[in-house]
């Protein structure tokens, strides 16, 4: 990649064209003398202000355990857990595929009261599957609607319904502009190993 262009100095460039270019100019008739240098002016300063914009945000993909910085929300994963079903007997819930848990922080280093984004696992092939709003029978349920105060830290785990593979855990800043991902290995930490059924009768998986 080529490297960066100084940004233009515009008066600069300006006054060299008018000198290169009056010859010209004085054949012109008045209207379009203006009009052609409001077009050299507006031309110029678009180059200068795309050469000098801002770049976007840089996507890093993070281990687990790491503390990470996305705008006022400092994140870190420790640990996640894979589930056949949540709650026994009438409470029983199962998923489509499995519930996979990962429990995570949230801290709000803001002076202002922050929600703390949704979260979206992705596997290799691109596939997402969004956070479960429904904590119904998780453990340390981290909630779905995340209001955070100043200085102050969510903790708990995040659910979603998805079959076991390696995923990236996508996270965001408040504002939804900056992004990471956090790479989370296949690992059955923790799997029940058959489902309970409404009376006592259990299933196989």
């Amino acid at each position: 990649m080529p490297p960066p262009y100084p940004p233009l100095d515009l008066p600069f460039v300006c006054l060299t064209l008018t000198r290169r270019l009056r010859p010209q100019w004085e054949t012109m008739r008045p209207v379009r003398y203006a009009t052609f240098l409001a077009v050299l002016a507006a031309t110029a300063l678009t180059t200068s202000c795309a050469d000098s914009g801002d770049k976007p945000y840089p996507v890093h993909t993070y281990n687990m355990g790491e503390r990470i910085t996305l705008g006022h929300i400092v994140y870190q994963v420790f640990e996640t857990q894979w589930l056949t079903h949540t709650g026994e007997g009438a409470e029983t819930r199962i998923p489509e595929n499995r519930f996979f848990l990962v429990r995570l922080s949230a801290l709000n280093s803001s002076g202002a009261d922050i929600i703390v984004p949704n979260l979206t696992i992705e596997d290799d092939a691109g596939k997402k599957y969004p956070e479960l709003s429904s904590g119904d029978g998780v453990p340390q349920f981290i909630g779905y609607l995340r209001s955070v105060k100043p200085a102050d830290t969510v903790t708990g785990n995040a659910v979603f319904d998805a079959p076991p593979k390696h995923y990236k855990l996508k996270i965001q800043d408040e504002t939804g502009e900056k992004t990471a991902y956090v790479d989370i290995p296949l690992a059955f930490v923790s799997e029940t190993p058959d489902v309970p059924e409404v009376g006592g009768k259990k299933k196989e998986k």
